[in-house]
C-alpha cells in the first residue's frame, strides 16, 4: 500500500483553495462543523480563511490508526450547536469511500440548517459521496496521512512490519519499500518512542 505524507504547507494551500472556491460560489457559511478528529484542523483553518467565528464539530468514528477499519460509519459524538437556519460548511480531511459523509450529512440535514454543503481537503474519485468543494481530487487510491496523524499512522503501519525494525535507519528503509513512504528523521525519532521496537537511533 503507498502512503502519502502530506506536509503542513501543502494543507494550507488546499484550504486556501478550498476558501477560495467558496468566495467564489454564492454559499456563504456561518458556521462551520468539522468532523472528528480529521477535519479539526482544516475547519479551523477555513474558519480563518472566510472570517466565520463558530465552529462546531461531530465525531464520526470509521477509520482507526493505518488505514484500519473500525466498522460502518457511525456518529459517536452528536453535534455540540444549533444549526438550524444557518448556512453549515461541514469539513473532513478526505473523502475517502465517502461512507464518513454518506453518516454526517442526513444527521445534520435532520438539524435543520438553512444550508448545507461539504468540504474537504482531498477527494478520492472512487468515493461514493460527491462533496461540493475540495482542494484537490485524488485519482489513483493510496492512503493519505495527514501531519496531525502522523505518529500515529506510522507507528501502526512500523508495528506491521516484518521483521520488527531494529534501528531507525531499517525502519526508514522498510517503509520505503512496503509503503513507499519516507518520513523525516525527527518523526521516525518520535514513532520510535511511541512504538518502543527500537531506541531512536
Amino acid at each position: 500500500m503507498q502512503v502519502e505524507l502530506v506536509s503542513w504547507a501543502d494543507v494550507y494551500l488546499r484550504c486556501r483553495y478550498v476558501a477560495a472556491k467558496i468566495l467564489k460560489s454564492e454559499f456563504r457559511p456561518d458556521i462551520v462543523v468539522a468532523i472528528a478528529r480529521g477535519g479539526f484542523v482544516p475547519a479551523r483553518i477555513l474558519c480563518d480563511f472566510l472570517d466565520i467565528y463558530d465552529l462546531a464539530s461531530i465525531k464520526v468514528a470509521h477509520y482507526a490508526a493505518g488505514a484500519r477499519k473500525a466498522g460502518a460509519a457511525r456518529i459517536v459524538f452528536p453535534l455540540n450547536a444549533d444549526i438550524a437556519g444557518r448556512q453549515a460548511l461541514l469539513v473532513d480531511d478526505v473523502n475517502d469511500t465517502g461512507d464518513t459523509l454518506k453518516a454526517a450529512v442526513p444527521y445534520l440535514q435532520e438539524q435543520a440548517p438553512a444550508g448545507l454543503r461539504v468540504a474537504v481537503l482531498d477527494h478520492k474519485e472512487q468515493s461514493g459521496f460527491q462533496v461540493d468543494y475540495f482542494g484537490r481530487a485524488v485519482g489513483l487510491w493510496h492512503w493519505i496521512t495527514y501531519p496531525w496523524a502522523a505518529i500515529e499512522d506510522l507507528t501502526d503501519f512500523v508495528k506491521k512490519l516484518d521483521p520488527p525494525p531494529g534501528s531507525l535507519e531499517a525502519a526508514r528503509q522498510a517503509l520505503r519499500q512496503v509503503y513507499a513512504t519516507c518520513p523525516d528523521d525527527a518523526t521516525l525519532r518520535d514513532v520510535a518512542d511511541r512504538c518502543g521496537l527500537w531506541d531512536g537511533k
